[in-house]
């Protein structure tokens, strides 16, 4: 490890000054490194210099990978006679990232990227949300959505999402800012800087592998793009470029040709480096209280386009359009500022297409088993979804379920009605292709759903066949909150039947009162969406406890408590 310091100094600085750098695992030095700066040169140039630190006597060190993303702290410190006049500290890891003939790379090892872009919008605010739920996305598309990789569409994101990558393991392509468009010169000048702050900023986070340094989808414009991506490799040597285009002819002047695909099948890779940064999404969009049928087609999209990414080594994977649906302007999207093209909705409650990413997850991991369907007679049942079979039951047509299960079992009551086998005729390069089945539905009689493992029953899920309301939750994502003013988290509101299951079709009106040294961020009443929402609380400047109280009309109040905890007065 080299460590540049960029060193700031008074005209006349104090002697006998050093920099003193150590590598630590925790409280444990593995790499020490010293030079001592030589203040009748490079201190008296205007602004910072940049001093090259080398480290050794290194211990052992582990590699950042997904499943242990180890992380390490450079400790800097600016010495005077042995005394300390300033100190920094950076997390970083260790770990190889490569795009190479064979597909994606990381740690010598091929990987298939599956992934989903993210906008960094919410309800009510845009994007003025503070680090904490920032990082909840991160923790949401790694260990909710099981995905490997994200990208930052189409401008670098907060530093607190990119911490949370690094520490959960879940890869980054970061771009410049931009969509379509390039100015004048001026405008040029300003997007060639805007990559220099941005790999400045970031390029100790050990989960970006990727900088793309070209506008999203704009024309080919050889000498901003020979700009771009120079300065990209002289900042940052150790890590490719990809440039996000919809031009499949484009010229190629970064190291990976990273395409926007909205059509299938896809096109076959035209370089040796290849990965597809978008698809499906507004081809597509989808609301959570839509049929049955779009939702199901919705998830089966998304499966068919990783389905062709797996058929060939030169597709290194895919990163879909997109995770959440996001606020928009008003000559787009739905004709309410929101674009509807996420896997999840605004307020991060999954659809059915997230299901399918979450089903490719190893079962070690977690067992996944989530029907598109609506089981009840309120359901999906009289959207044409559910038709009638010759004596009368009701039938639905190609019924998906996405699980990564090897077989399931259905019964409607106690009577075993199906059992079926993933469809790898259709998806064989899916780790864990959807059960698609022909379900007889009873109106009067529940739904229950095994799943086996290698002849072992490893899950079990009840669907009620009544269509009521049943239950009514309010979860918050965190217990505890720095009282800054700024702080926040996500409060869940969900209707389900008895057994726990989204009831999307529900609708209510939901009420809030609050005590305590916060405030509610969203509407109030709020009025459910697909069956469910969230509203986000914010913190005051005082500690406390705060409750929060949300009522439906038929099924009652329910309370959520969250700490607001005094925090340190700010250094000036």
């Amino acid at each position: 490890m080299d460590v540049a310091c960029f060193v700031t100094l008074p005209p006349t600085p104090p002697a006998g000054l050093k920099l003193e750098v150590d590598l630590l695992d925790g409280d444990r030095i593995v790499g020490k490194g010293q030079r001592s700066l030589d203040a009748s040169t490079d201190a008296r140039h205007e602004g910072a210099s940049e001093y090259l630190v080398p480290l050794d006597g290194f211990g052992r060190v582990d590699l950042w990978d997904l499943k242990n993303p180890r992380l390490y702290t450079v400790v800097v410190r600016l010495m005077a006679d042995n005394n300390t006049i300033d100190e920094d500290r950076r997390r970083t890891g260790f770990r190889e990232a490569r795009f190479t003939e064979h597909g994606f790379e990381l740690n010598g090892a091929v990987l298939k990227l599956r992934g989903l872009n993210r906008h960094q919008t919410f309800p009510w605010v845009g994007q003025a949300m503070p680090a904490r739920v920032q990082r909840r996305d991160a923790l949401i598309l790694k260990q909710e959505l099981k995905l490997n990789i994200v990208r930052t569409s189409h401008y670098p994101q907060s530093p607190a999402f990119l911490d949370a990558c690094d520490e959960v393991g879940l890869m980054v392509l970061e771009e410049i800012p931009g969509w379509n468009h390039i100015g004048d010169q001026a405008w040029q000048d300003l997007t060639v800087d805007n990559v220099r702050r941005m790999i400045e900023r970031d390029r100790n986070h050990p989960s970006i592998i990727l900088w793309g340094v070209r506008i999203n989808e704009s024309r080919d414009n050889d000498d901003l793009y020979t700009r771009t991506n120079a300065l990209a490799h002289q900042l940052d040597p150790s890590r490719q470029t990809g440039g996000i285009r919809n031009n499949y002819n484009s010229k190629l002047l970064e190291d990976v040709f990273t395409m926007n695909d909205f059509g299938f099948p896809l096109k076959a890779p035209n370089h040796s480096l290849y990965l597809n940064t978008e698809f499906i999404g507004h081809t597509y969009p989808t609301k959570m209280n839509d049929t049955g049928e779009r939702l199901t087609e919705h998830s089966l999209r998304h499966a068919r386009i990783h389905n062709q990414l797996g058929s060939s080594p030169q597709y290194a994977g895919g990163i879909g359009w997109c995770a959440f649906d996001y606020d928009t302007h008003n000559n787009f999207g739905s004709g309410d500022r929101i674009c509807y093209h996420g896997v999840s909705d605004i307020f991060r409650l999954p659809k059915p297409a997230a299901y399918f990413y979450q089903a490719q997850c190893d079962p070690k991991e977690e067992i996944v088993l989530e029907p598109c369907f609506q089981w009840s007679a309120k359901g999906d049942w009289t959207s044409g979804f559910g038709v009638r079979a010759a004596d009368g039951a009701l039938v639905t047509r190609n019924s998906v379920v996405w699980s990564n299960c090897d077989h399931l079992k259905f019964y409607v009551g106690d009577k075993l009605v199906l059992e079926a086998d993933p469809d790898r005729t259709n998806f064989p390069h899916l780790p864990h292709p959807p059960f698609q089945v022909d379900l007889s539905r009873n109106p009067s009689q529940d739904l229950r759903i095994e799943g086996y493992l290698s002849g072992q029953k490893v899950v079990e899920k009840k669907y009620s066949s009544k269509g009521i309301e049943q239950q009514f939750t309010v979860v918050a994502d965190e217990k505890t909150l720095w009282a800054d003013g700024a702080d926040a988290t996500r409060v869940v509101l969900k209707v389900t039947d008895e057994f726990g299951n989204l009831l999307r079709y529900a609708t209510a009106a939901i009420s809030f009162s609050i005590e305590g040294p916060a405030e509610i961020v969203g509407d109030n009443p709020f009025s459910l969406m697909g069956g469910g929402g969230a509203v986000w609380v914010r913190a005051g400047q005082k500690p406390g406890t705060v409750r929060l109280k949300a009522t439906h009309s038929a099924l009652g109040a329910r309370e959520v408590e969250i700490k607001i905890a005094a925090v340190a007065a700010e250094r000036v």
